[in-house]
């Protein structure tokens, strides 16, 4: 369980929002964080992707395979 403090403004908008969407309060701060989450967190393979290979190297593609089986490594670490 969580409680939260809103400010009179804030508790307003969602009480006017919840009764718009006919919906509680609490549902519609569920949906909130749930988006806000899905947003702002990656998997750590996500994360890094596009740095991996970002080396000065004139080797084309060098680091494909590479890729692969640090993304497997990692699935597979965090699928446990």
């Amino acid at each position: 369980m969580l409680t939260v403090r809103l400010p009179q403004e804030l508790e307003e908008q969602l009480n006017n929002l919840a009764k718009q969407h006919k919906v509680t309060k609490s549902e519609l701060v569920k949906k909130a964080i749930s988006e806000y989450l899905d947003n702002h967190y990656n998997d750590p393979y996500e994360a890094g992707k596009d740095l991996f290979g970002s080396d000065d190297s004139k080797i084309n593609n060098g680091s494909t395979t590479y890729k692969e089986k640090v993304r497997s490594y990692i699935h597979e670490k965090h699928s446990h």
